[in-house]
């Protein structure tokens, strides 16, 4: 069980920085940034690519970087091309397929069998025990969670959290609203990048379509979180949630793996069925909430 908790934790610290990144773009910017796909496995293809050749540490920083040009792509065609934001995500995520494929060496997958990789390296430095991995990846999301939120108490930080909730009103205080979007899809898809990289040294392994639905898992642990930890609204209950939501998430996930209630065949249609309550329990609330009281 404690095993169970443990990998649970290890992948919920993993995955919480692909759903900081929506949280930037989804609920910052309300942007619906399609990217994240693409994105993620372009930084676990360059992470593991990079190990395979000897440079792990190299690779993290690589496909974190990787992430963050996949953004300004997207930013690029949606703000200055003029093509709306659900399709230039798109468009960025499938040509991404190809350039996934070609990092790869045009190999579907590439498996890290006796290669080192961070992971290996903080094992054999004996830090945390069995608990190394959960004590490096925890450590480095709280690490980029403060990062990230003294960065949006500063002034930019401010008109870009504005320009979401009113573009109008950003724009006619004279900042640049192209700029504060391209700079928001730049910081999420390096956040994306990142989990791809660490994700992928994590089980040293690099699949074409690890990232296929990461992007509604993710924004599905988000609103999980943010239903869990409800009171007054601030960036540090926010971001907290977005890990929060994904302890639960994986939880749910490992408890049916374990328990063997449902085919494994049937995980597909668990998680649509979990994503589709999570994005539908505001309105469920409402709506109970609402009956509730007429029939008092």
């Amino acid at each position: 069980m404690l095993s169970i908790f443990q990998t649970t934790l290890e992948l919920s610290a993993l995955y919480a920085f692909v759903s900081i990144a929506l949280f930037i773009s989804y609920r910052l910017l309300d942007v619906a940034d399609l990217t994240t796909d693409g994105s993620f496995v372009l930084g676990m293809a360059i992470s593991v690519s990079c190990a395979f050749a000897g440079h792990p540490i190299l690779g993290i920083l690589l496909g974190m970087l990787a992430g963050g040009a996949a953004g300004y792509i997207t930013a690029f065609l949606q703000t200055r091309m003029g093509v709306p934001s659900i399709i230039s995500g798109i468009i960025t995520s499938t040509g991404l397929y190809t350039v996934n494929l070609f990092v790869m060496g045009w190999s579907s997958q590439i498996s890290l069998l006796k290669q080192t990789t961070v992971f290996t390296i903080l094992k054999k430095t004996n830090i945390g025990g069995t608990w190394y991995a959960s004590i490096f990846v925890i450590v480095l999301l709280v690490v980029c969670m403060i990062l990230l939120r003294l960065f949006l108490s500063t002034r930019l930080g401010l008109s870009l959290r504005a320009t979401g909730d009113n573009r109008a009103m950003v724009t006619a205080s004279s900042v640049n609203v192209k700029n504060m979007i391209t700079l928001g899809l730049v910081m999420a898809n390096m956040l994306v990048g990142l989990s791809g990289a660490l994700v992928g040294q994590f089980n040293k392994t690099s699949d074409i379509n690890a990232g296929t639905g990461i992007v509604v898992v993710g924004l599905a642990c988000l609103i999980i979180g943010e239903s869990l930890l409800q009171g007054r609204k601030s960036l540090s209950r926010n971001l907290t949630a977005c890990f929060v939501g994904n302890v639960i998430y994986r939880m749910i996930y490992a408890v049916i793996l374990q328990t063997k209630i449902i085919n494994v065949q049937s995980l597909k249609l668990v998680t649509a069925v979990i994503v589709a309550l999570a994005v539908a329990a505001p309105t469920i609330k409402k709506e109970l909430s609402f009956h509730m009281r007429k029939g008092k």
